[in-house]
């Protein structure tokens, strides 16, 4: 009997197709903020890189869908703490630099959460 699943149970194919696409963005996006603090090498790589994702994410509140302004408000918030993480300003280039980390390390986990709900999911389908 604990071999029959309840359909309620079993994620429609939207929805899995939705964790897949989250997993993949959101570990995507994590790669990208630690290519970013990587960058330091150069500060002023790192400060035109930053200024350049910031305008990427700010041109996005246009938009009228919520999860690109989402989107837009990570990218801009980024591209402000990579600037700011280049700029020696005692007290606040070291701040920068953990909340970039930190959010890089919130990214990739928050994609690897949605990669085992997605695999999880599929191998329910199957």
């Amino acid at each position: 009997m604990g071999d029959i699943m309840k359909r309620d149970e079993i994620p429609s194919a939207s929805s899995l197709s939705k964790m897949g696409v989250s997993a993949v963005g959101y570990t995507a996006a994590g790669i990208f903020l630690v290519i970013l603090g990587a960058v330091g090498s150069n500060p002023i790589v790192g400060i035109i890189a930053g200024a350049i994702v910031a305008l990427l994410g700010f041109g996005s509140f246009t938009s009228r869908d919520l999860a690109d302004k989402r989107a837009g408000l990570v990218l801009t918030t980024a591209g402000v703490l990579t600037v700011l993480s280049k700029i020696p300003i005692p007290g606040i280039q070291p701040f920068s630099k953990v909340l970039l980390g930190i959010g890089a390390v919130g990214l990739l986990a928050l994609g690897v959460i949605n990669a085992v709900k997605f695999f999880i999911g599929l191998k329910k389908r199957s």
